[in-house]
């Protein structure tokens, strides 16, 4: 059990100087796994940035992760899921409207007036506070491919024993925690509050002036 994000951040990033893992800049996944990130940037000396994702939840069980969207136009959708769903294309696109409209706004909001970093040929290390279906951790590494990253780790404090297998375009997971009969993310940790987008944006001002 991690105490709150900061404690898994802390544990997390420790184990990766163990690991020796190296990379240019973090990304954290707003707004839970900013937090974590934000430790994990700390232990490397890192800087920290976000990558803006969000999960596209079936119409009528939103908890349940039907696909993904990314900045600069990332869409990931479980053909299988929907299918199996009954989901129809106009309700895939009625929530995918919906959810982009949120990330464009959150994106703006959590960057302010300080410019996207660039990628370009570097290894890049994605935060989340965990991973359990990978849809979001998957979108991640589909935009930091888009925006050039030539390695992309994902690294979260706890996931499932498939975590591995279910982000897609990874080039190396690492989780911290893997327990058997792993559910939902929130049950490895005894505090797992609200993240606020100006949680974040105070996270990414500290990193920044650290810079």
């Amino acid at each position: 059990m991690f105490e709150d994000r900061e404690d898994a951040g802390r544990r997390l990033g420790r184990h990766l100087v163990q690991l020796g893992v190296t990379a240019s800049v973090v990304l954290g996944l707003p707004r839970g796994g900013v937090p974590v990130a934000a430790e994990v940037a700390t232990a490397l000396g890192l800087p920290l940035d976000v990558v803006v994702v969000r999960k596209l939840g079936l119409p009528f069980q939103p908890e349940v992760a039907m696909g993904s969207i990314g900045e600069g136009g990332i869409r990931i959708i479980d053909a299988d899921l929907v299918r199996r769903a009954g989901v129809t294309l106009t309700q895939v696109s009625a929530v995918e409207r919906r959810e982009r409209e949120v990330l464009e706004r959150r994106a703006a909001t959590l960057r302010g007036d300080r410019p996207r970093r660039d990628l370009t040929g570097k290894t890049v290390l994605i935060v989340d506070d965990g991973i359990a279906t990978g849809a979001t951790a998957s979108a991640a590494c589909l935009v930091a491919r888009s925006l050039g990253a030539e390695r992309v780790i994902v690294a979260a404090p706890v996931g499932g024993r498939d975590a591995a297998n279910v982000v897609e375009g990874a080039d190396r997971v690492i989780c911290l925690e893997q327990p058997l009969g792993f559910q939902a993310v929130g049950d490895s940790y005894w505090s797992f509050a609200q993240t606020t987008d100006a949680d974040v944006m105070r996270l990414l001002e500290k990193a920044a002036a650290r810079s």
